[in-house]
């Protein structure tokens, strides 16, 4: 279950996309795993670190963190939760955000010990099973604010060696459109395309990772879709060769729990 967690989290990177963002958005995901009897103690583990997160982008050392929820996430399943930090300048990313002095900033009265005492109780109530870099390639055209309770589906894609360039051409040129017209017709809130920022491991679950957003799993089902007008022999080639590039390996579900912007 491990290597298969491995696997998935190489591609991961979800969360409050935009296509506004006038600089690259970098993103640095952490999966966690929760054995139930901890699942009290890690809510508060979380809520502690959120001050420390609230200073970072304050500090401009990130420019946002959220907490999701994973489903299925039975302890047998992997993960069960992920923390998303959010940046627009890869350096800030890779040097640690400003981590040292945004805990200081939040947490100026604790002494040594009580520090100590913090980071053993974070590692008991919580696996940090791996920590992925990843970068938006595309997004839609959209102001979803991504509130609490924001749903979004992952979806695990494989792309055939060599086949990458392509693989991302035909998301951008024939999927987004599609994906844009559900977005303005309020059947979607948003879609994405992530791509793994430490390159395409061969044995990987997956290479790329594409999100759909959603207001909640009401708008995920009662949504819809308009397949609108017969497509031509043109469109129908473009997508199956799209198709033809990429292998959808599995999918799942992730629930906004926190948000720091």
């Amino acid at each position: 279950m491990k290597k298969l967690v491995f696997l998935i989290v190489t591609v991961l990177g979800i969360f409050a996309i935009s296509a506004q963002e006038e600089k690259p958005l970098f993103l640095v995901f952490e999966f966690m795993h929760v054995d139930n009897e901890q699942e009290a103690a890690y809510a508060e583990t979380e809520a502690f670190w959120e001050k420390v997160h609230e200073q970072r982008v304050k500090n401009g050392d990130c420019i946002g963190w959220d907490l999701w929820q994973l489903s299925p996430g039975g302890e047998k399943q992997g993960a069960q939760y992920l923390t998303v930090t959010l940046f627009n300048d890869p350096v800030k990313m890779m040097n640690g955000g400003g981590f040292v002095k945004a805990w200081e900033a939040a947490y100026p009265n604790l002494t040594d010990e009580e520090t100590n005492q913090r980071f053993e109780s974070t590692a008991k109530s919580r696996d940090l099973t791996y920590r992925v870099f990843l970068r938006q390639i595309d997004a839609t055209k959209d102001n979803f604010d991504m509130p609490i309770g924001t749903l979004a589906v992952l979806n695990f894609i494989k792309v055939k060696d060599g086949n990458y360039s392509t693989y991302e051409k035909a998301e951008s040129e024939v999927f987004k459109p599609m994906h844009q017209k559900d977005v303005d017709a309020g059947r979607r809130a948003s879609w994405g395309l992530l791509r793994n920022m430490m390159g395409y491991p061969s044995e990987a679950y997956a290479t790329h990772f594409a999100v759909d957003m959603y207001t909640g799993y009401d708008q995920f089902f009662n949504g819809g879709s308009d397949n609108g007008p017969e497509l031509s022999a043109e469109a129908v080639k473009a997508i199956n060769d799209g198709l033809a590039t990429r292998d959808l390996k599995s999918m799942t579900f992730a629930t906004l729990l926190k948000k720091v912007r």
